[in-house]
């Protein structure tokens, strides 16, 4: 085999040249798929799985796991080594994923901090089971997306949470001014797999795919790395896969139809959910009975300590709170905004000891991705307060690593401080916080320079 006929090969991934009568019979049934399709759906077809494995779909899923990157699973396999691992043991892989014994591996736990305390657990899958899960997902998603709820927003093509924060706004706009804030207690580890598989066999008919989802809840989780412990108890979807999402989807989609059934609205992204009543007393019935419901039918648990009946303006939605009033404006949630505060302390550490180039990189890098998602707020002042704090944060830092009197008179001369203030500046023993506010500091280090350095101002055009 040349050279470019290995290297496409390669990126066909699990579709090269059947070698068995086992893969010359798969081989007969994607093209038996493909025909189907145009006369049924997937979905009610018992050849689902050849239309996951079909070249075009698993080069689709190949690319999106190369660019997702991820940390690599048990095995340690990158997201680099993915290609030639494929190209070596692609056909084998397909083999296995249409004959029905396709077996994932564990997922590798992780902690990750929350935003309020405690830690997220984490499920990786290792590259390989991303990419089955992934040409699953792509095949799988269709089926459900067009009969999900409107009121949904997580993990949905062409939606978004901001979208899911203005539904939410224009809700409390019309004059519901009392949320019910739900919380369901650690939701994806507590997923109950009979009953998920029970909603997923309603509209999968091939039995492979359904084995193939079910194997991947069952897969397990690796603690402490090879030589932890695989754990299991039968409930369950590991946040980190590219299946989970759409599962958890599923599972919520009973209580999305709940809510429509009633009457309510709500907005729901992923296992976060608000529902707006226009009185105290009817958020509290309401909370009663979604309550009862979601315990009873969806055997899922609220979180009882941090739900609640509240005004909207005293709870937050996917990092977001409304001003009261009548034309209710959206703001950074307190918490969202300390967490920020937080993070930015921590890049400006006076202790670091790095120079203001790399600092001004480090947490330019932080802010981008911040304001790609806070700046979608109304309320300016809120920015500007903070891009006026950041400025002073990394003065602070550039006077204490001046460290002394003549060499702080040195800097500030220059930097075209007049002789005598920058004398009586230098002079000073102030903290570096109480300094960063002085005059001769903002002529020294102007708003200017840091945006030479590639700091983003945070303030702009409020979006609708």
């Amino acid at each position: 085999m040349n050279a470019k006929r290995q290297n496409n090969q390669m990126h066909l991934a699990f579709s090269t040249t059947p070698a068995s009568e086992a893969n010359r019979t798969a081989e007969q049934g994607t093209e038996a798929s493909t025909a189907e399709r145009t006369t049924e759906s997937p979905a009610s077809s018992a050849r689902l799985m050849e239309v996951i494995c079909e070249p075009e779909n698993i080069r689709e899923a190949v690319k999106r796991v190369c660019a997702n990157k991820g940390a690599p699973g048990i095995d340690g396999m990158t997201v680099d080594a993915l290609t030639g691992y494929l190209q070596a043991h692609g056909e084998e892989i397909r083999v296995r994923l249409l004959n029905g014994t396709y077996q994932p591996r564990p997922v590798k736990r992780v902690q990750i901090p929350k935003p309020d305390g405690g830690t997220r657990q984490l499920g990786i899958p290792t590259v390989l089971d991303r990419v089955v899960q992934q040409a699953a997902l792509q095949v799988l998603q269709p089926i459900w997306e067009p009969t999900f709820s409107e009121h949904s927003f997580g993990f949905r093509p062409n939606r978004s949470a901001h979208q899911a924060v203005a539904k939410a706004q224009a809700y409390v706009a019309e004059g519901r001014g009392w949320v019910v804030d739900i919380d369901l207690e650690k939701f994806f580890d507590r997923v109950n797999h009979d009953m998920l598989m029970a909603r997923v066999a309603r509209r999968v008919k091939d039995k492979r795919v359904l084995k193939l989802i079910r194997a991947f809840l069952n897969a397990g989780v690796m603690e402490n790395g090879l030589g932890g412990l695989v754990t299991w108890d039968g409930e369950g979807t590991p946040q980190g896969g590219p299946l989970s999402p759409l599962l958890s989807n599923i599972v919520l989609d009973d209580l999305d139809k709940e809510l429509e059934q009633r009457g309510h609205a709500f907005v729901r992204y992923a296992d976060d959910c608000n529902i707006y009543v226009r009185s105290q007393r009817a958020g509290q019935r309401v909370m009663e009975a979604v309550t009862g419901f979601i315990t009873r039918k969806l055997k899922l648990k609220v979180n009882q300590s941090k739900s609640a009946v509240d005004r909207p303006g005293k709870r937050k939605f996917l990092g977001f709170s409304f001003t009261p009033g009548k034309q209710p404006k959206r703001r950074i949630a307190p918490k969202a905004l300390a967490r920020c505060k937080d993070k930015i302390r921590e890049l400006t550490r006076r202790t670091r000891g790095i120079d203001a180039v790399r600092l001004v990189t480090e947490l330019s890098n932080y802010l981008r991705g911040w304001i790609g998602y806070f700046g979608f707020c109304q309320t300016q002042s809120v920015l500007r307060d903070l891009d006026s704090w950041i400025r002073r944060r990394l003065r602070a830092v550039v006077w204490k690593q001046w460290k002394h009197g003549p060499r702080r008179y040195r800097e500030l001369v220059r930097r075209g401080v007049g002789r005598d203030l920058a004398a009586i500046t230098a002079a000073m023993h102030h903290h570096p916080w109480s300094a960063s506010r002085v005059a001769a500091l903002n002529i020294a280090l102007p708003n200017s320079l840091w945006i030479r350095l590639g700091l983003p101002t945070l303030t702009r055009p409020s979006k609708a």
